[in-house]
């Protein structure tokens, strides 16, 4: 059950400060509806695109409108110009944020790795501010073994200048630009420790694990009921991004749709239709979403894009993986999964119904990955997740 503010503290004026990408927003969702459980009033400015999510999570939306291509994800290749459009969202936004919180400050800001403008507003107010990280964190000596070799990309001295005139002007008190985009003061690591890479050089004085955050007053409206005669159970997931990919899922069902003993969960969101699938034999069944972490609960093995999400879902629960990387950090992730040795990396070229087979057979009946997987399920459980994250919070409040 959600936990109550303590007779000390008084509710609070919180504000979230996001980007419309489904990936950064889930995970922020469980923390922003145990604060408004709490009595704290909650306000989450974003593209109205996500209000249902938000609302629905019992925050009040403030609407700012994005550029970032969230709809079509039609992201550039280059990543300067990748990261360009979150500097033009973050000079787009903060006139939007500083009209409807200039009148109205919040008690402490909180804002998604993407989202600068709601540093830069929370350092202009003078206001305590944290940072919620969906994904990996900046390491000592993050700068030079990867900032380095992004800084001698073309167009990376352009955009640190665009970028400096923009603190400069802005009203933010950190005003140089690696320091602006480099770690926080304060963060919150909304995934497991195991997926940080480099963990042991993280400065977890100012950033703090808290594990995958999962909304604990639905789960158990989330339900999904293993066929009885399933011996073991295999899902297959995406995600909610990278979906367009009917060739991979009848691959996926060539490979594991007659193998016995097995019942196979396979959603393919909703960029693909079932019918491109072709006759789908009776041990499969297909979606375009499941619930993934009640499916995970009964599975015995994942094959995924290697999302951070949903590695901390598989971790949680404890199931080997089959990790079939799509885009961005994925890959990065796919590789911290072997590392720790509870997943195999299958690139999608690579992805054949043999490969693929071969590999789930390979998971299931190594005694060495059920061990890890045991062991890092434990661990990410103990964690803390929402409730802890919660406690954080508020105590920043004070």
């Amino acid at each position: 059950m959600p936990s109550l503010p303590s007779a000390s503290r008084r509710p609070a004026h919180v504000a979230m400060v996001g980007i419309p990408l489904v990936s950064h927003v889930l995970p922020s969702l469980p923390v922003i509806r145990e604060l408004v459980a709490r009595g704290h009033r909650v306000t989450y400015a974003n593209d109205p695109a996500v209000a249902g999510l938000v609302t629905g999570a019992g925050a009040e939306l403030v609407p700012c409108a994005s550029g970032l291509p969230f709809a079509d994800n039609t992201w550039p290749q280059d990543p300067i110009a990748t990261m360009d459009l979150f500097l033009s969202d973050a000079v787009r936004t903060l006139p939007r944020l500083r009209a409807a919180y200039d009148r109205d400050p919040a008690d402490l800001y909180l804002y998604d790795i993407g989202a600068y403008a709601g540093r830069a507003l929370a350092e202009s107010q003078g206001r305590p501010v944290l940072q919620l990280s969906p994904t990996f964190v900046a390491w000592e000596g993050y700068g030079e073994e990867v900032g380095a070799h992004i800084r001698q990309l073309p167009g990376a001295d352009a955009y640190r200048a665009r970028f400096a005139e923009w603190l400069a002007g802005c009203g933010a008190a950190t005003t140089d630009v690696d320091s602006f985009s480099g770690p926080p003061a304060r963060a919150l690591a909304l995934i497991s420790r195991a997926m940080q890479p480099h963990y042991d050089r993280v400065d977890t004085s100012t950033v703090t694990f808290v594990g995958p955050c999962f909304d604990r007053t639905t789960a158990a409206t989330e339900e999904w009921t293993r066929p009885a005669g399933a011996e073991k159970v295999l899902l297959v997931s995406l995600g909610s991004a990278f979906t367009r990919q009917p060739e991979f899922y009848r691959r996926c069902v060539a490979a594991y749709g007659d193998l016995p003993g097995w019942h196979v969960v396979l959603q393919i969101g909703k960029y693909t239709d079932p019918l491109e699938l072709g006759t789908v034999p009776p041990g499969v069944e297909v979606h375009s979403w499941v619930p993934q972490r009640a499916v995970l609960d009964r599975a015995d093995a994942f094959v995924t894009h290697a999302g951070m999400g949903g590695c901390g879902e598989g971790l949680r629960a404890g199931v080997p993986m089959i990790a079939v990387p799509q885009a961005a950090e994925q890959f990065m992730n796919a590789d911290r999964l072997v590392e720790l040795g509870v997943a195999r990396r299958i690139d999608t070229a690579d992805a054949t119904a043999d490969a693929l087979r071969a590999a789930l057979l390979d998971l299931v009946g190594d005694p060495e990955v059920a061990r890890r997987s045991a062991l890092l399920s434990a661990e990410a459980r103990a964690e803390g997740g929402t409730g802890r994250a919660a406690d954080l919070i508020e105590e920043l409040l004070g």
